[in-house]
């Protein structure tokens, strides 16, 4: 902006204070009027989808309940006794009483619109009486296999909705009802075949969905389509219908992009059949005139934005006029070096010039100057004793400190660069800070958590004491400032600047004392330590925990853990090498023997990363500690779980052989094994490479065979003898197993023997 005249500035602010509410609250006004427009036709679409859905239900329960009244009639009772055709047709008496069964559903027929038949089958008879081909044998008329599948769902006493397509070709949606034994002693079975079209018509009679209505059963099928390809196939499968089923919701509208074109899906279940009705609208059919109206208000609004710029443009030249004359006097009279620049900004330039050269150039020599520093105390603690140091440290006396992050790892993991920049800075500002009283302190960043802390001071003791206070200031500042406790390692003191090197290493090693001894704390440079003393090693406690391991014993790996803590510290001294060594040492054998033993260790310590630098990087006895009772409570539970799972394995086989020819409740199964249902689902599968009820079956069929060789028992018989609750069922998993009907399997024996 500061290349532009400051009129063009004016009249960009003139039309931005007036044409940006502007074109805000129209673009507002634009949104919630499309917003609540389509929400209004949402919840129109929704109440008539109700309607529609409430006119189905009412059809539909109107013709059950005249079904239900025709079993209470006992008129099946009068064919009850004639299970053939031929008997039923031996007498005309028998034909007068199946023609009353006729009549009766017949009259059935015209109570609702659109039944396209309506038949009745006797249980055990050879014949069905028909509205559409009369009283006819089964093998004349359409299967009723399809029965079995739709009573599969059935629950309680009252019929059921199927839809289907019939041998004819003819979409209906049948009503199946088994005679009830409350009402009458005959069994069999009504079926009301409804045309799929007149379900169309009821769903239609309230709106018309312009892209598409649809009704679909529980499981997804659709029932009812105004594309009549897609009927019986799989709703889930058609766009967004998937999401509509799994949402849950008994109701409700949603809009969707579908090839550039913006649907409403309205959706309803029932609650007493479960079915699904949808309706599809396309909201550009819907919302034509809103939209035109929007446009309207658009146009409205861009002639008020282009008569306020004109406005605009007049009242900047005029407001700008003195300013500008001003800064071309100025322009004229001094070469002040700012071009390319609008009036307000060539006067600011021309005060912050000068200024911003003399803040840069002392900036400058600022961090030469602190540059040139860090840069000698860094060659002193390699060794190189430079002139420069000779100002920076006056005195003979230096000692060195090094003060280490605990826990560097998680510190850093908390915080971003940034932070950790910031909190260094102010660190080593504190270190420099704290000694007064002619002590010098220069510290510098070492890497990895690490300060070093040069101090140069008199050889007289009160110096020296001096420094301890200091120390202590600076663990507990550091405590507060970054959250993470530090430990500082203190070098003894010199008499020379070419000793700071080897101070240096002292101090490093000092601080490796917080192994043994914790965190957080102080260390000073002692008299040295005897440290040729061999590294010592539990190998007792080693193969303990081994055998442990194999015993699946984690308290006692615990105990074993706790002892090697104990020999440790009852060391006179040990290095902090050898501890390392330890742990390393055990966790490597612990490692090898899980491999030996066929055990996946990357199944295990999966998600841990490098255990070897996660030792490493720990600074404390407890840390490690820690560390391993975690490792081993890893091992231990994984092993337990692998155990426990052959187990369960082996009880729930042993339990559905012996119980396969009963009617066997999973789910009470699992509570009394004390799993889950899913989980013993999951063992059988691995086990067997069978599903629960596929194992299950397979048992059977293997008994039905063994029956249908051994014995002369008849096929129903065998059916409930190995748990089958009718022969269909049994005819049917025998086919999935073996790929004939049981009756072909028996047929075999005769041919063999």
């Amino acid at each position: 902006m500061k290349r532009y005249p400051m009129m063009l500035q004016l009249t960009l602010i003139l039309i931005c204070v007036m044409a940006i509410p502007t074109a805000t609250l129209t673009w507002y006004s634009g949104t919630e009027i499309i917003k609540n427009s389509e929400s209004a036709i949402a919840d129109s679409s929704l109440a008539g989808l109700e309607a529609s859905q409430k006119l189905n239900e009412n059809a539909l329960n109107n013709l059950a309940q005249d079904a239900v009244r025709l079993t209470a009639t006992k008129v099946f009772d009068r064919i009850r006794s004639y299970e053939t055709y031929a008997e039923l047709k031996a007498n005309y008496n028998y034909v007068s009483r199946a023609q009353t069964v006729l009549r009766e559903l017949v009259n059935l027929n015209h109570r609702v619109d659109g039944v396209y038949s309506s038949y009745f089958v006797l249980d055990g008879s050879d014949y069905v009486v028909s509205t559409d081909k009369g009283i006819t044998t089964l093998d004349r008329y359409e299967s009723t296999e399809w029965m079995e599948e739709a009573l599969s769902g059935r629950k309680g006493i009252g019929g059921i909705w199927y839809p289907r397509k019939m041998d004819s070709g003819a979409q209906v949606v049948s009503y199946v009802l088994p005679l009830n034994r409350l009402s009458t002693t005959t069994r069999g079975t009504i079926v009301v075949n409804l045309e799929e079209s007149q379900i169309a018509r009821y769903l239609r009679s309230s709106d018309q969905a312009a892209e598409g209505f649809l009704l679909m059963n529980t499981d997804g099928t659709i029932m009812s389509h105004n594309d009549k390809s897609l009927v019986l196939t799989n709703g889930s499968e058609q766009p967004y219908l998937k999401r509509i089923l799994e949402s849950g919701a008994k109701e409700g509208y949603t809009f969707h992009e579908q090839d550039g074109e913006r649907l409403l899906y309205v959706w309803s279940r029932s609650s007493e059949f479960k079915w699904w009705n949808v309706n599809i609208y396309s909201m550009d059919e819907l919302m034509t005139e809103t939209n035109s109206l929007q446009r309207s208000i658009f146009w409205i609004t861009a002639i008020i934005i282009f008569a306020g710029t004109v406005l605009s443009v007049f009242l900047a030249t005029w407001l700008s006029k003195p300013l500008r004359k001003l800064v071309r006097a100025m322009r004229e009279r001094g070469n002040l070096a700012v071009t390319n620049r609008n009036e307000l900004a060539f006067l600011d330039d021309a005060f912050k010039r000068m200024r911003e050269e003399e803040e840069a150039l002392y900036a400058l020599l600022q961090e030469r100057e602190q540059d040139t520093r860090s840069l000698a105390v860094h060659r002193l603690l390699r060794g190189e004793v430079t002139k420069e140091l000779e100002g920076m440290f006056p005195m003979n006396g230096f000692a060195v400190a090094v003060v280490s992050i605990d826990r560097y790892r998680r510190y850093v993991s908390k915080r971003n660069p940034e932070t950790r920049s910031y909190q260094r800075y102010l660190l080593m500002s504190k270190c420099e800070g704290l000694f007064a009283g002619g002590i010098e302190a220069r510290c510098v960043y070492q890497g990895e958590g690490c300060f070093a802390l040069v101090i140069n001071f008199g050889q007289d003791e009160a110096g020296l004491d001096a420094l301890k206070g200091a120390f202590v200031e600076i663990r507990d500042y550091a405590l507060e400032l970054l959250g993470h406790s530090v430990t500082i390692g203190v070098s003894s003191p010199g008499d020379a600047a070419t000793l700071v090197k080897e101070q240096l290493a002292e101090a490093m090693e000092v601080i490796k004392r917080r192994m043994i001894e914790g965190s957080g704390r102080i260390f000073y440079s002692e008299h040295e330590i005897d440290r040729d003393k061999k590294y010592v090693y539990p190998a007792n406690s080693e193969r303990k925990i081994i055998n442990f391991l194999d015993l699946v014993d984690l308290d006692s790996i615990l105990l074993e853990l706790d002892h090697i803590r104990d020999e440790i510290q009852s060391v006179d001294y040990v290095s902090y090498d050898n501890i390392l060594f330890i742990y390393n040492q055990l966790v490597g054998v612990t490692i090898k023997h899980l491999r030996e033993k066929n055990v996946s260790t990357a199944k295990i310590f999966a998600g841990r990363g490098n255990i070897y630098s996660a030792i490493a990087g720990m600074d404390t006895l407890d840390e490690l500690e820690k560390y391993l009772r975690e490792f081993f409570g890893e091992i231990v539970q994984y092993l337990e779980r692998n155990q426990g799972e052959a187990k369960h394995g082996e009880r729930i086989i042993r339990y559905l052989e012996e119980h396969f020819c009963e009617e066997i409740q999973f789910e009470e199964m699992a509570k009394e094994i004390g799993i889950s249902y899913s989980y013993m689902r999951k063992i059988v599968f691995d086990l067997t490479g069978k599903s629960l009820i596929d194992y299950t079956n397979h048992l059977r069929i293997q008994k039905v065979k063994q029956l249908l060789w051994e014995t002369d028992m008849t096929i129903v018989q065998i059916a409930t003898e190995v748990g089958y609750f009718n022969v269909q069922s049994l005819n049917r998993f025998f086919r999935k197993y073996e790929g004939m009907p049981p009756s072909n399997y028996r047929a075999m024996k005769s041919k063999s023997s």
